[in-house]
């Protein structure tokens, strides 16, 4: 079966999580205020494309294709994007709730958060070299075996990284958030 290939195209409030998207790629398109809540996106490719004020929420991602991707306004809960497929993965957050996500073993080199909640992400493992977390609320994210060299936490709370078991040459930080490099320790800090 050959598959389609959709390009420029706005898809703008549909509720895909009723009506099934179809499994093609998709090329520059943009999503405004779609609800693809526990939909299956499995083995669709999407490149340079935005999702704006959709509700991706528990959507099924095995082989998702991410490609230059843009997501606003968005929430993600519980996605594993672990599961997508990884030849050219690249994706930015802005004002998103990614809570209880999974990026265990991602490339997220470069990525950017900004004003984002990542409430009990997993990033085990994950490479976020170079990342920024801008204004990001990291409460219980999970940070071991992580890449976080050159990575800028300095405008981000509530994260605890142990130092020991993740690689933070250079990463940058900022007092009093820098408190949550000491948390294994269970000090009391005045």
């Amino acid at each position: 079966m050959e598959r389609t290939y959709i390009e420029d195209q706005k898809f703008e409030n549909i509720d895909f999580s009723e009506k099934e998207l179809p499994e093609t790629e998709y090329d520059n398109c943009s999503f405004v205020n779609c609800n693809f809540s526990n939909a299956s996106l499995a083995k669709i490719s999407f490149s340079e494309s935005e999702f704006n004020g959709c509700n991706l929420s528990m959507a099924k991602l095995e082989k998702t294709a991410f490609k230059d991707i843009r997501f606003k306004n968005c929430k993600l809960l519980g996605l594993h994007f672990d599961h997508c497929d990884e030849f050219l993965f690249a994706v930015t957050f802005e004002d998103c709730i990614l809570n209880l996500s999974s990026f265990y073993k991602r490339n997220l080199k470069k990525t950017k958060f900004i004003n984002c909640s990542l409430q009990e992400t997993d990033f085990v493992e994950t490479d976020l070299s170079a990342s920024v977390f801008d204004n990001c609320d990291l409460a219980n994210a999970v940070f071991q075996d992580s890449i976080l060299e050159k990575a800028d936490f300095r405008t981000s709370y509530n994260y605890s990284i142990n130092p020991e078991i993740n690689k933070i040459k250079k990463a940058k930080f900022a007092i009093p958030a820098v408190i949550g490099l000491l948390d294994k320790y269970d000090i009391d800090i005045e």
